[in-house]
């Protein structure tokens, strides 16, 4: 097994991490766009959001292909393949000229980055020692962070400046450089113990995972709060781009430099999870988040950008806690109960946009932050109930 600190452990963990961060970088090129896309095809604003949400949707979906086929087949070569197919879709998706064809693509694109998300983890469960995957998980949680930075900031930068199709083209090249090196760098797998490939049996461990409260309860807990926090992103820039602000496309990508106390919070998370209960982690994060929603409410620049510099760090370190959370309380198929959390996480990403529109339309932002944070006291209760059942479950044990 790899131990902390170890050079295997570095080389391992940078390569996840780069991986990690091409996947986020090509789901989240579009939302800086939004304005500009939905301008552009005669869109509405939920329209346009569909770019961003058919990707994460399809995602979401193909998690369940590619964890169970993992666990049967094999990790390294499934993210390899799947990455150099994305990698393909986003050059295609430079020469799209219709909104039709930028959907259909984004759709098969979220099936083909599935592949890495769906895997990665399990991978570190098969190679890591439990110390190191917590830092390794925290680590991977920040690549993902720092690739949606990224995308942002070349979709805004590169799409004010040349325009959204060379956005993409420009995100092909550097997908190319993240997957040669990732195939240089990944170790091959020495723990790895295949199970026989039979689909009766899939849907027997995704069952079982399901009927598991001490997963299922973490499955809630990473999809509301994804639910929420991505989808403000997608409402923010209407705020933004409207009066009294009028941020160009540029500058919008730059919000999303928010994303760094994302990284900081994934990064710590691990850490504090080996001192505080990770359910508790988890509680922790949620009421970050709920903190910089209402700092959102104000009409200064500032003070909406601190909001979700707030909301970043509170997010993603109760992401990372609810993570490696299920990896290691998943006795059997650990593949298979990380797809099940990414699932939940991007099934929110993909209908909280649809849950938060009412909201927009009654009371604009100040709408959102309401249907917000009625989901976030959903999340806490439900971070404190896992809590509750990890103590009871420590007593029948000790008992």
């Amino acid at each position: 097994m790899i131990t902390s600190g170890s050079s295997t452990f570095w080389r391992a963990t940078l390569a996840l991490c780069l991986g990690s961060f091409m996947i986020f970088a090509n789901v989240y090129i579009t939302q800086p766009l939004l304005p500009m896309l939905a301008q552009t095809f005669e869109v509405s604003a939920l329209q346009a959001g569909w770019t961003f949400t058919v990707t994460t949707l399809t995602l979401g979906l193909s998690l369940l292909i590619w964890g169970p086929l993992s666990d049967a087949l094999g990790r390294r070569w499934i993210m390899l393949l799947t990455m150099s197919g994305a990698t393909l879709v986003t050059l295609l998706l430079s020469q799209t000229d219709s909104y039709t064809g930028m959907l259909v693509l984004r759709a098969v694109q979220g099936v083909l980055l599935a592949g890495l998300p769906a895997i990665a983890i399990a991978w570190m469960g098969d190679e890591f020692e439990r110390p190191a995957m917590l830092l390794a998980v925290g680590l991977y949680i920040g690549g993902n962070s720092l690739g949606g930075i990224s995308g942002r900031l070349i979709g805004g930068f590169v799409g004010d400046w040349l325009g959204w199709s060379q956005a993409f083209m420009v995100m092909t090249l550097l997908s190319v450089v993240c997957l040669l090196v990732f195939a240089l760098m990944l170790p091959a797998s020495k723990n790895f113990r295949p199970q026989p490939l039979k689909p009766r049996r899939m849907l027997a461990d995704l069952g079982s995972h399901l009927r598991n409260p001490v997963l299922l309860l973490a499955y809630l807990i990473g999809g509301f709060n994804f639910f929420i926090f991505i989808n403000q992103y997608s409402y923010i820039t209407f705020v933004l781009a409207d009066a009294p602000y009028n941020l160009p496309t540029r500058v919008l990508g730059m919000l999303f430099l928010t994303y760094l106390s994302g990284t900081v919070g994934s990064a710590i998370a691990g850490k504090v999870g080996q001192r505080l209960a990770q359910p508790l982690c988890m509680a922790l994060g949620v009421l970050v988040l709920m903190t910089g929603t209402v700092l959102t409410l104000s009409t200064e620049l500032w003070l909406i950008v601190l909001g979700f510099l707030v909301n970043s760090f509170g997010f993603f370190f109760a992401h990372s806690s609810a993570s490696s959370w299920v990896s290691q309380n998943a006795h059997h198929a650990r593949a298979s109960a990380s797809s099940l959390y990414l699932l939940f996480y991007y099934t929110g990403a993909s209908t909280g946009g649809f849950y938060l529109h009412p909201f927009w339309e009654w009371q604009a932002w100040n709408g959102v932050v309401i249907g917000s944070l009625l989901v976030l006291l959903l999340t806490l209760g439900l971070s404190l109930a896992l809590y509750r059942l990890q103590q009871r479950r420590s007593v029948t044990v000790a008992g």
